[in-house]
């Protein structure tokens, strides 16, 4: 089933991210429905054209959000949620990232353009780390066993980085020597934001003392490092890690200017020991 997920999400990623250099390619559309019971499932394929950095909304907002209002089916998304079954202002969907490996992206449904959008600061908006964190499960499913906290990180690219113009947040792996390197940092990381050098790039570092991510507010944290981050949320990214401190679970939080924290993670997950 996750094989065949990715498959139909890889036909529609197939011109979306491509396109980002060369518009205009085409991918094909979903097979109908997992019960059986539409009678799309005795039509021919249809093609349709997902194009540019609109790519990744439409896929969320006219196939998964769509599929899941009308067949109870997410597909080509992992999983909707939407906790107002009456609106989708309070929704998101999770689905596999076109470039495979244990790489998922948590989507909302409504649209958000990016992590520079005022929306997110807004306090009514759904906590879109903590349901990332969550959705680390998926991880775990793919690698075929237990990955522990410290493995996985959670990643928002700066906005003059990000091939697509709806937000999302990347659920990985953290790379090995990221990894090893947070690690041996950890009992140096504070409540306050601090310099802090993870494989040869400076980041702003603070700690979450926590098992989970529902009681912070990431976003108001970033906006909190100085004064004028507020307004230029955009040129930060922002790295999300499960540790364990001495004190207990939690998460350390990187930010800065440099490297967009993609870079710090690994879809192969080969920290936790995937393909072993």
């Amino acid at each position: 089933m996750r094989d065949r997920l990715r498959s139909r999400l890889c036909k529609l990623w197939l011109a979306a991210i491509v396109s980002a250099a060369s518009a205009g390619l085409a991918a094909s559309a979903d097979r109908g429905s997992h019960s059986g019971k539409s009678s799309s499932d005795s039509e021919p394929d249809q093609e349709l054209i997902i194009t540019g950095r609109d790519a990744l909304r439409r896929i969320v907002q006219e196939h998964c959000l769509v599929h899941w209002t009308q067949k109870h089916d997410p597909s080509p998304c992992e999983r909707v949620i939407l906790p107002d079954s009456k609106t989708e202002r309070a929704g998101y969907a999770v689905l596999a990232d076109q470039k495979g490996g244990a790489h998922y992206l948590l989507v909302p449904t409504q649209t958000i353009t990016g992590y520079d959008s005022d929306e997110l600061l807004d306090p009514e908006q759904p906590n879109y780390f903590a349901e990332a964190w969550r959705a680390r499960d998926l991880i775990t499913a793919f690698v075929g066993h237990e990955v522990p906290r410290t493995a996985v990180g959670l990643a928002i690219n700066t906005a003059h980085s990000r091939s697509q113009d709806q937000f999302h947040i990347h659920i990985e792996c953290l790379r090995p020597d990221v990894a090893e390197s947070l690690s041996a940092a950890a009992s140096r990381v504070t409540d306050t934001w601090s310099p802090l050098v993870v494989v040869g790039s400076t980041y702003q570092a603070q700690r979450v003392l926590s098992d989970g991510l529902d009681g912070s507010n990431l976003f108001e944290m970033l906006a909190k490092l100085k004064p004028d981050v507020r307004h230029h949320l955009g040129d930060y990214t922002l790295l999300v890690a499960g540790m364990r401190f001495k004190e207990g679970p939690g998460f350390i939080v990187l930010t800065g200017t440099g490297p967009t924290a993609e870079l710090l993670l690994d879809s192969g997950c080969s920290v936790a020991g995937a393909g072993g």
